[in-house]
This record gives structure tokens, sequence and C-alpha cells, in this order.
């Protein structure tokens, strides 16, 4: 593994845990917003721990759009996307050992922070919401990244830019699907809770690839960059 899939790997495996971990461990205490803010804290750690090495992706969805804005190569967000599932999986595994030491812990349908939809979900909303929020997200989130880190754009202020508006993402979202706009994040603890997580994760790797691609479509025509 060379310096860049390290990078990714180690970034995308906070990610999991900071953001999982604070719905998992901590979100009775600090409700919807703490959750949210975890999530995004933990891409503004990325982003100026790990930034300068990978690009700090942490998201197939975010390295597809790369490719389709022409400023990664096939080769880089195929090696990028397994990094990034390595590391949610690290993550989610990590996460797993710690909440299992719980007195009374118990593995529910979608455990461990995983995503999902419909019945007994959140707020219970169908899989036309769920699909809709994704990818709309998606797009949104990778356009973001690509106009951040993009020419013409304030140098330092990337990664902040970025992880607030994962956080205001998560701020909209969580009672729709948990917030995914990643599949690996969404792949990790799906791997552990099984079920109705698992059974329901097509959706989370369909519409943030979609939603990815067409963010880095529309970038690469000129619509969304300087």
């Amino acid at each position: 593994m060379n310096k860049k899939m390290f990078a990714e790997t180690l970034g995308t495996a906070i990610l999991v845990l900071f953001g999982c971990g604070a719905a998992v461990i901590g979100g009775a205490d600090i409700g919807l917003t703490g959750i949210s803010l975890a999530f995004g804290l933990s891409i503004v750690a990325a982003a100026y721990g790990i930034g300068a090495i990978s690009g700090a992706h942490l998201n197939p969805a975010v390295s597809l759009g790369m490719l389709a804005a022409g400023r990664m190569t096939v080769a880089e967000c195929v090696g990028h996307a397994a990094a990034q599932v390595a590391g949610a999986t690290i993550g989610a595994a990590v996460l797993y050992l710690i909440a299992t030491g719980k007195a009374g812990f118990v593995m529910g349908e979608w455990a461990l922070g995983s995503n999902g939809y419909g019945p007994g979900y959140l707020g219970e909303y169908n899989v036309t919401s769920a699909l809709v929020f994704e990818f709309v997200m998606t797009f949104i989130f990778v356009t973001v990244i690509l106009g951040a880190t993009g020419t013409g754009s304030t140098a330092g202020f990337a990664g902040l830019a970025i992880g607030l508006t994962l956080a205001g993402i998560h701020l909209v979202g969580i009672n729709v699907t948990g917030v995914s706009v990643n599949p690996a994040r969404s792949i990790g603890p799906a791997l552990f809770a099984g079920g109705a997580a698992l059974s329901q994760l097509w959706l989370f790797i369909v519409a943030p690839l979609a939603g990815g691609a067409l963010a880095g479509l529309v970038h690469k025509a000129g619509f969304t960059r300087a």
C-alpha cells in the first residue's frame, strides 16, 4: 500500500469512527446537531491532516466526481475507492469493538450508525425520498469539493468549506437516511449490522455515485467552475 492509499484508508476510518461513533456512543446526549458536527469536523481534521498526501477524498463518490471532472485517472479512482472502503470497514470494526463493550448493548436492525430508510428507520421516509436526498445532496457536496479545491479557490479554506457543507447536509437529512453521500461510509457499518442495513445498501452506493459523477461532468462542462 502506497502513501496515498494509506492516507485514504486512515482518513475514511476517522470519518466513520468520529461520525458514526458520535451517533452510536453519544447520540442520546449530543443530538442531531452534535452528530452533524462530528461528521463535519472529521472531514476538517482529515482534510488538513492528510489532504496534502491524497486529497482526502474519503469517499468513492468524490473520487468518481474527480474522475468525471478530468482531475484523476481511472486507476487512481479505483485505488482511492478500494482504500476508502477498507478504511470505512476498519473504522466500523473499531466502533463495533467499543460499542459491544457496553453492558446491554444490542445490535439493532440498523446498528453502528448504518444508513437506511422506510418503516422503523428514524423519520420513516420512503425509498423515493431516500434516493432523491442522497442523489441531490451528493451532487451538492461534490460540487462544493470541486469548487473549493479548483482553480481560483481561496487557498487554505477548502477543508473548512467541505466540512461545514457535510455538517449542513447532516442537519437537513439525518432523519431521512442517516446521511450517506458516501458509499464507503455506508458499506463499513452495514457489513457489521447485516439485515436491513445490508439489504438497503444498494441505494447508498448507487445514488451517491450517480450524484458525484453528475457533479464532475457539470464541473468539467464549465458550469460550476471559474
